[in-house]
């Protein structure tokens, strides 16, 4: 059992069990056994499902292409009936136990994934990395003394380490990408509107979206499958799409692909990303795609500050709904999060407004870009690793920003524009950690990103590169 998620994905540990090769509750009872074993070095799940709670959990899970496999879901941006939504936060750790599950959290059920825990994040998910007072650090499974990245941390880790084959993610500014770049996984982040958030309503002003991270990219296509679609009501919708699954199964064609040696506006970057970048971007070419260096024109700047006041009001909105005006006490919340949920309090509606017109800018802007290119190649992150520590929601705003900047650099302007991205593990460092590469796409094109994801999956194969043994070196 400790080598299954090792040489299988979810799709086909899902087509053992329907064959009767492998029994659903031996596959359940052996993964909880592995996912406490690992969880004691990797700290990655807040909560485990027992008794009846576990049950319930497995009764709901449908007939559908992971039916048996378990799964994990975030403690973020999705509620699952029976258990608190935590937010990574000691103010909201005694919350009510949600009596529904979310939208989403629906359709994972309906197609089969039994859900065993919640995992670890950032708290209120402002942090790219996943180290909240409340609940510790997630260690990153390739090396002692990294992060995973975060905010879906938690999650990533568990996947990274092989005790899942996927787990649930959410992005709000990198938060799929990142923890998919630094632990070596795929990592896709839908286009606005093409997961529904409901009952909750817009997140972020639409930045904000949910998926998973995966050892393989057909598990990704597949959840997404299951996933996408509107629930009534839902403010935004993305266009409509084929079968995600079916796109890894055709060729993307001969795509116009751009790259990118440095941010926008942002800094030069690692030598060791340049080389990443532009080995990537020979290996598109000799598949046969047109690529040349080129970057959309966008305000960096402008977006990055967008993102954060509609951030910050986000944070002080969500705390006065979900406290049902309860207020927090001085050890109630780190003090970044507290910064920020009080510059949310004093954010004008003329503030937010202009936030958003930015965000609506932006979008237009990579629309033009992508009339011309099909895709938009980068490092997934502006940096090689992330030392624990190195963010800091404990220190001062410049500590956090300084911090923050080189995480989000390429990752950001997809949810402000509301794009599909992708990271991929393409790349490694000398002493074999992973580097991730993003690939952006216009709106509503996740099935081309699909079909060109499978082809350098392919063609460059990840699975059987991970952490010795699943645990710390």
């Amino acid at each position: 059992m400790d080598d299954l998620f090792a040489s299988h994905d979810a799709l086909a540990v899902g087509q053992l069990i329907k064959t009767g090769k492998l029994g659903a509750r031996e596959l359940l009872n052996g993964t909880l056994a592995r996912l406490r074993a690992l969880n004691q070095s990797l700290n990655a799940i807040t909560d485990f499902y027992d008794g009846p709670l576990l049950e319930k959990s497995v009764a709901m899970a449908g007939k559908g292409p992971f039916a048996g496999v378990p799964f994990v879901v975030k403690q973020l941006m999705a509620d699952c009936a029976g258990t608190p939504t935590t937010l990574g936060s000691r103010f909201f750790a005694s919350q009510p136990v949600a009596v529904a599950d979310s939208a989403a959290v629906a359709r994972m059920r309906r197609a089969g994934l039994v859900i065993v825990g919640r995992t670890n994040t950032s708290e209120f998910g402002l942090a790219p990395t996943t180290e909240p007072a409340f609940g510790g650090a997630t260690l990153n499974p390739w090396r002692r003394g990294l992060s995973p990245g975060g905010s879906s941390g938690g999650s990533a880790a568990v996947v990274a380490a092989r005790g899942l084959p996927m787990a649930h993610a959410t992005d709000g500014g990198g938060s799929i990408r990142i923890p998919a770049a630094l632990c070596g996984l795929f990592g896709l982040k839908p286009s606005r509107g093409r997961v529904s958030l409901a009952p909750i309503g817009e997140t972020l002003a639409g930045a904000g979206t949910q998926h998973c991270v995966s050892i393989s990219v057909r598990d990704s296509a597949a959840l997404l499958d299951a996933l996408a679609g509107r629930e009534p009501g839902d403010p935004y919708t993305a266009p409509a799409a084929g079968s995600f699954l079916a796109a890894t199964q055709r060729a993307p064609g001969r795509l116009r692909v751009a790259f990118m040696r440095k941010p926008v506006g942002g800094a030069p970057l690692d030598a060791v990303l340049v080389a990443a970048v532009e080995r990537t971007a020979n290996l598109l070419e000799g598949l046969g795609h047109q690529v040349e260096e080129a970057a959309p024109d966008y305000d960096a700047t402008a977006s990055g500050e967008a993102l954060g006041t509609i951030m910050a009001a986000n944070t002080w909105t969500n705390i006065q709904i979900r406290a049902n005006g309860r207020m927090p006490g001085p050890e109630d919340l780190e003090p970044m999060t507290r910064q920020a949920a009080e510059q949310g309090r004093r954010i004008g509606a003329h503030d937010y407004i202009r936030a958003v017109q930015t965000f609506h800018r932006t979008g237009r802007q990579l629309g033009a870009f992508f009339e011309r290119h099909d895709v938009l190649l980068s490092p997934t992150i502006a940096r090689v690793s992330l030392p624990l520590g190195d963010v800091r929601m404990d220190g001062s705003s410049e500590q956090y920003q300084q911090g923050l900047a080189p995480m989000v650099a390429f990752t950001s302007v997809c949810n402000a524009a509301g794009v599909p991205a992708m990271s991929m593990p393409l790349a490694w460092s000398e002493d074999g950690r992973p580097i991730g590469l993003q690939f952006m796409g216009r709106f509503g094109a996740e099935e081309m990103l699909f079909s060109l994801a499978a082809e350098l999956e392919r063609t460059q194969p990840w699975r059987d590169r991970k952490p010795a043994g699943g645990a710390l070196a």
